[in-house]
């Protein structure tokens, strides 16, 4: 294919996923809050250093952005555990998962076991191998 027509971006494989749609809009919100708290606070900075009136209402609305962008850090954190949750990603204790676990061997090792047993219910004697 001489002809094939090329692109200007070429897709890489990355190493980690893609985030979810709900995470990934909570994140740009607490991005955006996070980001409109810093510019108040250096303006608010600025305003204070020039002596001027607008700096009191100002310190108010920062003080207030803050406290939005934080609920906003927090919503990320809880919109990724319910997605999680909801998602299939198993999150329960380490001792848990191991009982579960184990308990899928052992079915699996009684199905294996049963398919390999002889139609006439009789047991098979192992043999040993000679090496």
């Amino acid at each position: 294919m001489e002809f094939e027509r090329r692109t200007m971006w070429e897709y890489e494989p990355v190493a980690t996923p893609r985030m979810p749609d709900p995470v990934r809009a909570a994140a740009v919100r607490a991005l955006l809050c996070t980001a409109l708290a810093l510019v108040e606070a250096v303006v608010d900075v600025l305003l204070a250093l020039g002596h001027s009136w607008l700096s009191a209402p100002l310190l108010l609305f920062t003080v207030f952005t803050c406290v939005v962008a934080s609920w906003s850090v927090l919503d990320v954190w809880v919109t990724r555990q319910v997605w999680n949750q909801r998602n299939g990603v198993v999150s329960s204790p380490s001792s848990a998962a191991r009982a579960l676990r184990r308990e899928r061997r052992r079915r699996r090792r009684a199905a294996r076991r049963a398919d390999r047993e002889p139609a006439g219910g009789r047991a098979r004697i192992p043999r040993a191998h000679g090496v």
